[in-house]
């Protein structure tokens, strides 16, 4: 009884600081309110207070059924200020093409060796990039990494001959994006330590794309919300008349 009590009670507490924090920061700035891009972006970087370089995110609302094939929304983008992250690429290609990939920073490069290891469980990596030889391979590795979401595809130029320019790509801060289920677009647009400025470029760039994306057949409202926010702080709103391009 008196462990329960005494964890009660830190959690208690622990709750009364997040709550605390909580408030401070909905305190800087007017949570009912849409502000404009770089607004918001220096508001984050006001109330993002982990001890760790949190993640900058983006949720996006669109006015699409994603259940149609034709109001499907996906993409890639090169966030011009990178993403913050160091990803981890493994190329799976012939033997002529792993110069290539190595040269370009690669972190594993093979063939038949690595379709086994993921086949056996392994998947310590953050992209995965091949040539459409090794595809009819790689593809079968599906239940492994379709969950995951590292199954290459030609649309995010994962599958490709020019597997130098892809690694470039995946390490200069190649974002993909997809809309789920419900409408909606998760993307990262860079960490808490960025200043204002880079977080508000990077996002502009997602949601350039995003608009350019819009499926003929979205019938009102494409834009529908717009909310950026770092791991663990509150959302601030995105006014989506200013990002019409």
């Amino acid at each position: 009884m008196k462990q329960a009590a005494t964890f009660a009670h830190h959690k208690t507490k622990s709750m009364a600081k997040l709550t605390k924090k909580r408030k401070a920061a909905l305190g800087k700035y007017d949570p009912a309110k849409a502000y404009a891009l770089a607004d918001a972006a220096k508001i984050i970087k006001e109330i993002s207070t982990t001890k760790f370089d949190s993640s900058v995110d983006l949720s996006i609302r669109l006015g699409v059924d994603p259940r149609k094939a034709n109001q499907m929304v996906r993409g890639t983008v090169t966030l011009p200020h990178g993403t913050g992250k160091t990803l981890r690429v493994l190329v799976i290609c012939t033997p002529d093409k792993e110069a290539e990939a190595k040269a370009a920073g690669a972190d594993f490069v093979g063939g038949d060796d690595f379709v086994q290891k993921i086949k056996e469980g392994w998947t310590d990596v953050d992209v995965i990039i091949t040539t459409p030889s090794m595809m009819g391979k790689v593809g079968a590795l599906g239940k492994v990494l379709g969950p995951r979401g590292l199954m290459p595809n030609p649309k995010t130029g994962t599958v490709t001959m020019e597997v130098g320019k892809a690694v470039t790509a995946a390490k200069g801060g190649k974002v993909d994006f997809k809309v789920d289920k419900a409408g909606i677009i998760h993307t990262s647009v860079g960490k808490a330590s960025f200043d204002a400025q880079k977080i508000a470029e990077n996002a502009n760039e997602i949601l350039q794309m995003i608009i350019k994306l819009k499926p003929a057949s979205a019938k009102g409202m494409y834009l529908e919300s717009v909310f950026i926010s770092s791991t663990m702080s509150p959302s601030v709103q995105i006014e989506t008349k200013t990002l019409a391009s």
